[in-house]
Protein backbone atom coordinates (compact mmCIF):
# COMPACT_ATOMS: atom_id res chain seq x y z
CA UNK A 1 0.00 0.00 0.00
CA UNK A 2 1.19 3.36 -0.38
CA UNK A 3 3.02 4.75 2.05
CA UNK A 4 2.21 8.72 3.49
CA UNK A 5 -1.34 7.35 3.22
CA UNK A 6 -4.22 7.40 6.07
CA UNK A 7 -4.89 4.48 7.74
CA UNK A 8 -7.95 4.54 10.07
CA UNK A 9 -7.36 2.77 13.94
CA UNK A 10 -11.06 1.62 14.74
CA UNK A 11 -9.78 -0.55 18.04
CA UNK A 12 -10.57 0.44 21.38
CA UNK A 13 -8.49 2.88 23.36
CA UNK A 14 -5.82 2.46 25.20
CA UNK A 15 -4.76 -0.21 22.61
CA UNK A 16 -5.49 2.25 19.57
CA UNK A 17 -2.82 4.35 20.74
CA UNK A 18 -0.24 1.79 20.13
CA UNK A 19 -1.62 0.32 17.19
CA UNK A 20 -1.34 4.29 16.03
CA UNK A 21 2.50 3.98 16.73
CA UNK A 22 3.35 1.00 15.24
CA UNK A 23 1.22 2.13 12.18
CA UNK A 24 3.31 5.57 11.86
CA UNK A 25 6.46 3.63 12.38
CA UNK A 26 5.62 1.75 9.05
CA UNK A 27 5.18 5.21 7.37
CA UNK A 28 1.32 5.90 7.11
CA UNK A 29 -0.19 8.83 8.90
CA UNK A 30 -2.56 7.20 11.61
CA UNK A 31 -6.39 8.23 12.60
CA UNK A 32 -7.32 7.22 16.04
CA UNK A 33 -11.21 7.36 15.79
CA UNK A 34 -12.49 3.76 17.82
CA UNK A 35 -15.63 2.07 16.57
CA UNK A 36 -15.52 0.69 20.26
CA UNK A 37 -15.30 1.85 23.59
CA UNK A 38 -14.15 -0.08 26.77
CA UNK A 39 -16.50 0.65 29.81
CA UNK A 40 -14.88 -1.23 33.14
CA UNK A 41 -17.77 -3.62 35.09
CA UNK A 42 -17.76 -4.18 39.23
CA UNK A 43 -18.57 -7.79 39.94
CA UNK A 44 -17.96 -9.82 42.79
CA UNK A 45 -15.02 -11.94 42.31
CA UNK A 46 -15.44 -15.42 43.83
CA UNK A 47 -12.22 -17.05 43.78
CA UNK A 48 -13.03 -20.33 45.56
CA UNK A 49 -12.24 -23.73 44.37
CA UNK A 50 -10.88 -21.65 41.12
CA UNK A 51 -7.11 -22.93 40.11
CA UNK A 52 -6.53 -20.79 37.28
CA UNK A 53 -7.52 -17.89 35.37
CA UNK A 54 -8.20 -17.57 31.14
CA UNK A 55 -7.91 -13.68 29.53
CA UNK A 56 -9.12 -13.41 26.41
CA UNK A 57 -8.03 -10.00 26.29
CA UNK A 58 -5.68 -7.57 27.66
CA UNK A 59 -8.82 -5.22 28.20
CA UNK A 60 -10.13 -8.13 30.54
CA UNK A 61 -6.56 -8.52 32.58
CA UNK A 62 -6.96 -4.69 33.38
CA UNK A 63 -10.54 -4.83 34.15
CA UNK A 64 -9.72 -7.70 36.33
CA UNK A 65 -6.66 -6.09 38.20
CA UNK A 66 -9.03 -2.97 39.03
CA UNK A 67 -11.15 -5.71 41.12
CA UNK A 68 -9.12 -7.84 43.24
CA UNK A 69 -5.49 -7.95 44.55
CA UNK A 70 -5.05 -11.82 43.94
CA UNK A 71 -2.17 -12.75 41.86
CA UNK A 72 -1.17 -15.92 42.75
CA UNK A 73 -2.96 -18.29 40.36
CA UNK A 74 -1.49 -19.43 36.66
CA UNK A 75 -2.97 -17.34 34.36
CA UNK A 76 -3.90 -18.51 30.47
CA UNK A 77 -4.35 -16.13 27.63
CA UNK A 78 -5.36 -15.94 24.75
CA UNK A 79 -2.41 -14.44 23.12
CA UNK A 80 1.31 -13.01 23.51
CA UNK A 81 0.37 -9.28 24.19
CA UNK A 82 -2.60 -10.69 26.26
CA UNK A 83 0.22 -12.52 28.47
CA UNK A 84 2.41 -10.18 28.56
CA UNK A 85 -0.63 -7.77 29.62
CA UNK A 86 -0.66 -10.36 32.96
CA UNK A 87 2.94 -9.99 33.92
CA UNK A 88 2.41 -6.54 33.67
CA UNK A 89 -0.48 -6.27 35.93
CA UNK A 90 1.77 -8.68 38.60
CA UNK A 91 0.83 -12.30 37.83
CA UNK A 92 4.35 -14.51 37.85
CA UNK A 93 2.76 -17.60 35.71
CA UNK A 94 1.21 -16.82 32.52
CA UNK A 95 0.73 -19.15 29.47
CA UNK A 96 0.21 -17.61 25.59
CA UNK A 97 -1.97 -19.29 23.19
CA UNK A 98 -0.91 -18.00 21.03
CA UNK A 99 -4.30 -18.07 18.98
CA UNK A 100 -7.45 -17.65 19.02
CA UNK A 101 -10.21 -18.68 21.77
CA UNK A 102 -10.56 -22.21 20.23
CA UNK A 103 -6.36 -22.27 21.10
CA UNK A 104 -7.02 -21.09 24.60
CA UNK A 105 -9.20 -23.54 25.35
CA UNK A 106 -7.03 -26.36 24.05
CA UNK A 107 -4.53 -25.09 25.98
CA UNK A 108 -6.13 -25.21 28.88
CA UNK A 109 -7.78 -28.49 28.19
CA UNK A 110 -4.34 -29.83 27.95
CA UNK A 111 -2.82 -28.40 30.77
CA UNK A 112 -4.77 -27.17 33.69
CA UNK A 113 -6.58 -29.64 35.39
CA UNK A 114 -9.73 -27.84 38.06
CA UNK A 115 -11.63 -25.25 37.84
CA UNK A 116 -11.26 -22.28 35.60
CA UNK A 117 -12.51 -18.43 35.79
CA UNK A 118 -13.05 -17.63 32.29
CA UNK A 119 -12.42 -13.64 32.13
CA UNK A 120 -13.92 -11.66 29.62
CA UNK A 121 -16.53 -8.58 27.84
CA UNK A 122 -19.86 -9.14 28.98
CA UNK A 123 -20.67 -10.38 25.56
CA UNK A 124 -17.56 -12.02 24.61
CA UNK A 125 -16.97 -12.70 20.76
CA UNK A 126 -16.75 -16.95 21.72
CA UNK A 127 -17.94 -18.82 24.48
CA UNK A 128 -14.75 -20.19 26.42
CA UNK A 129 -17.02 -21.35 29.08
CA UNK A 130 -18.76 -23.51 26.58
CA UNK A 131 -15.65 -24.44 24.97
CA UNK A 132 -13.89 -25.74 27.44
CA UNK A 133 -17.29 -27.77 28.78
CA UNK A 134 -16.59 -30.12 25.67
CA UNK A 135 -13.54 -30.46 26.32
CA UNK A 136 -13.98 -32.05 29.87
CA UNK A 137 -12.67 -29.37 31.82
CA UNK A 138 -14.61 -26.88 34.65
CA UNK A 139 -15.03 -23.21 33.94
CA UNK A 140 -16.55 -20.65 35.41
CA UNK A 141 -17.43 -17.14 33.05
CA UNK A 142 -17.00 -13.96 34.85
CA UNK A 143 -17.84 -10.75 32.71
CA UNK A 144 -15.38 -7.65 34.02
CA UNK A 145 -15.99 -5.28 31.06
CA UNK A 146 -18.48 -4.24 28.44
CA UNK A 147 -17.88 -3.00 24.92
CA UNK A 148 -20.18 -0.23 23.78
CA UNK A 149 -20.62 0.32 20.16
CA UNK A 150 -18.91 4.34 19.32
CA UNK A 151 -19.71 6.13 16.41
CA UNK A 152 -16.84 7.80 13.98
CA UNK A 153 -16.67 11.74 14.63
CA UNK A 154 -17.88 13.46 11.59
CA UNK A 155 -14.03 14.52 10.32
CA UNK A 156 -13.86 10.54 9.96
CA UNK A 157 -16.84 10.35 7.95
CA UNK A 158 -15.76 13.20 5.64
CA UNK A 159 -12.50 11.49 4.77
CA UNK A 160 -13.76 8.29 4.36
CA UNK A 161 -13.47 7.69 0.93
CA UNK A 162 -9.97 8.97 0.69
CA UNK A 163 -8.35 6.44 3.46
CA UNK A 164 -5.85 4.05 2.70
CA UNK A 165 -7.22 1.36 4.92
CA UNK A 166 -9.06 0.56 7.73
CA UNK A 167 -7.88 -2.15 10.61
CA UNK A 168 -9.94 -4.06 12.47
CA UNK A 169 -9.95 -6.26 14.82
CA UNK A 170 -13.32 -7.71 16.39
CA UNK A 171 -16.45 -8.57 14.57
CA UNK A 172 -18.35 -6.03 16.15
CA UNK A 173 -16.32 -3.00 14.92
CA UNK A 174 -16.35 -4.75 11.39
CA UNK A 175 -19.90 -4.93 11.68
CA UNK A 176 -20.34 -0.98 12.83
CA UNK A 177 -18.24 -0.45 9.73
CA UNK A 178 -20.26 -2.34 7.48
CA UNK A 179 -23.53 -0.31 8.82
CA UNK A 180 -21.69 2.87 7.97
CA UNK A 181 -20.49 1.94 4.47
CA UNK A 182 -24.55 1.20 3.89
CA UNK A 183 -25.01 4.88 4.09
CA UNK A 184 -21.51 5.91 2.81
CA UNK A 185 -19.94 3.86 0.46
CA UNK A 186 -15.85 4.10 0.20
CA UNK A 187 -15.33 1.61 -3.12
CA UNK A 188 -11.32 2.56 -3.27
CA UNK A 189 -11.01 1.61 0.83
CA UNK A 190 -9.26 -1.64 1.86
CA UNK A 191 -10.39 -3.25 5.15
CA UNK A 192 -7.36 -5.23 6.49
CA UNK A 193 -8.83 -7.96 9.44
CA UNK A 194 -7.72 -9.75 12.35
CA UNK A 195 -8.93 -13.18 11.35
CA UNK A 196 -11.86 -14.38 8.91
CA UNK A 197 -14.37 -14.41 11.46
CA UNK A 198 -13.54 -10.15 11.56
CA UNK A 199 -13.70 -10.03 7.92
CA UNK A 200 -16.94 -11.73 7.07
CA UNK A 201 -19.36 -9.00 8.48
CA UNK A 202 -18.04 -7.07 5.56
CA UNK A 203 -18.25 -9.69 2.66
CA UNK A 204 -21.76 -8.16 1.75
CA UNK A 205 -20.62 -4.94 1.28
CA UNK A 206 -17.82 -5.65 -0.90
CA UNK A 207 -19.94 -7.63 -3.31
CA UNK A 208 -21.98 -4.18 -3.45
CA UNK A 209 -19.06 -2.97 -4.35
CA UNK A 210 -19.68 -0.60 -0.97
CA UNK A 211 -15.80 -1.46 0.35
CA UNK A 212 -13.20 -1.92 -2.14
CA UNK A 213 -11.23 -4.86 -0.56
CA UNK A 214 -11.31 -7.04 2.63
CA UNK A 215 -8.63 -8.91 3.40
CA UNK A 216 -7.62 -11.01 6.90
CA UNK A 217 -4.01 -11.76 8.50
CA UNK A 218 -2.91 -15.56 8.55
CA UNK A 219 -2.63 -15.41 12.24
CA UNK A 220 -4.86 -13.65 13.97
CA UNK A 221 -1.85 -11.48 15.92
CA UNK A 222 -1.86 -7.67 15.16
CA UNK A 223 1.74 -8.02 13.60
CA UNK A 224 0.35 -10.28 11.03
CA UNK A 225 -1.99 -7.95 10.32
CA UNK A 226 0.38 -4.83 9.79
CA UNK A 227 2.15 -6.85 7.42
CA UNK A 228 -1.13 -6.37 5.32
CA UNK A 229 -0.21 -2.71 4.93
CA UNK A 230 2.76 -3.56 3.04
CA UNK A 231 1.15 -5.39 0.28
Amino acid sequence: MRRGGTVWITRARPGAEATARRVEAMGFKALVDPLLEIRFLAPVVDLAGITALAFTSANGVEAFARLTAARDLPVFAVGDATARAARVAGFSESFSADGDVEALAALIARTCPGTVLAVSAREPAADLPALLARAGVAARALAVYATIDRPPGPGTLGQLAGLEAVLLQSPRAARGLASLLDQAPAPALAALCLSPAVAEPLLAAHRLGRIGSVAFAPRPHESDLLDLLGR
